[in-house]
């Protein structure tokens, strides 16, 4: 007769499990829906800021760069600083940079906000998955995780549609300050439920995180601005391609001989975490992509009102949902079954 799984218990134990998994989900969907929202408006930013095409793509570029950069540094401080206290400071760094966004005069002070929003936003998200783990029993985290994305999946549906209408009822400015309230709820809930954790003392390995944000960085310039300048025709996309090859190597060879590297590449051994970056690479080309370039393809070449392309582009997260779903149950059945 086939025995029953033990129940096992999560490694952290909360007072008030569904509002803090609102809560996380909360400063989830206001970092996605600042990744989704503000690519509507960008036409209209243009104008306001007195910005070319190209140059008011620097808004993207400048919070994907931040983002990329500061992902890999998540781990190392939320064991320095533990888990609760990074993610109500990232939160409140993302609510304040919305804030310095939506008032910006000029494209300067908007890539600077647009910078401290990427470096707080980009903590959101591991974290909160991080929580999600630690509070939930093994055979529930599948389930867990697909109600934590259900929920999530809100931002890439309403997002562009909710930009195109605020720009086009109110300013484009609302884009960024529709986070405030959100961010202001999300840090409430969380200094409420959010519990603390073990901090940890840990080397932190300055030269590894260096080469790894030059290449990164360096990546995303090149991918940016190569169109424009006419790709390998430029001594700029040279330049960057360089230093894209020499940081990426530095620091593959720097992680693979130090003694405590800035990212641990043994991690890749593990067949399924190699599987899933690769599918998670592959989703965030083609998500991505198709959210910073539809957008002024349909307001700009094709004519259409900023609030019907962004209904246009909304039913893409609706897909997303219905897998959430169709997961979810998977993953449960797989860890009953197991």
């Amino acid at each position: 007769m086939a025995q029953t799984p033990a129940y096992s218990a999560p490694a952290v134990v909360v007072k008030h499990k569904g509002l803090l998994t609102v809560a996380l989900m909360l400063g989830t969907i206001m970092q996605v829906l600042d990744t989704t929202i503000a690519n509507v408006a960008l036409p209209h930013m243009a104008a306001s800021l007195g910005a070319a095409q190209d140059e008011i793509n620097w808004v993207l570029t400048s919070y994907i760069v931040a983002a990329a950069i500061a992902t890999p540094l998540t781990g190392w401080m939320s064991d320095r600083l533990g888990q609760r206290q990074l993610f109500i400071f990232a939160v409140i760094g993302f609510t304040v940079a919305s804030a310095l966004c939506g008032i910006s005069t000029s494209l300067p002070e908007m890539v600077i906000f647009r910078v401290l929003q990427g470096l707080c936003g980009a903590m959101i998200a591991p974290l909160a998955q991080t929580v999600l783990l630690n509070i939930n029993p093994r055979e529930r985290i599948g389930q867990a995780m697909a109600i934590y994305g259900m929920g999530i999946m809100v931002a890439p549906i309403i997002g562009p549609t909710l930009g195109g209408w605020l720009t086009e009822s109110f300013d484009w400015r609302w884009v960024f300050l529709v986070n405030v309230p959100v961010g202001v709820l999300c840090v409430a809930m969380l200094v409420l439920y959010m519990p603390n954790t073990a901090i940890k003392i840990r080397r932190f390995d300055f030269f590894g995180f260096f080469m790894l944000a030059l290449g990164v960085g360096s990546l995303q310039l090149m991918l940016d601005r190569g169109s424009g300048n006419d790709w390998f025709s430029a001594p700029e996309t040279w330049i960057e391609l360089g230093l894209v090859i020499s940081g990426i190597w530095v620091f593959i060879v720097h992680s693979v001989t130090a003694e405590s590297p800035f990212v641990d590449l043994r991690i890749f051994r593990d067949f399924n975490f190699t599987l899933a970056s690769v599918f998670m690479l592959m989703v965030g080309i083609t998500l991505f992509s198709g959210l910073a370039l539809l957008p002024p393809l349909l307001q700009n070449l094709m004519g259409y009102p900023v609030i019907l392309s962004g209904l246009l582009i909304a039913p893409r997260g609706i897909a997303t949902m219905l897998s959430m779903v169709i997961v979810g149950a998977s993953a449960a059945r797989s860890m009953r079954a197991s």
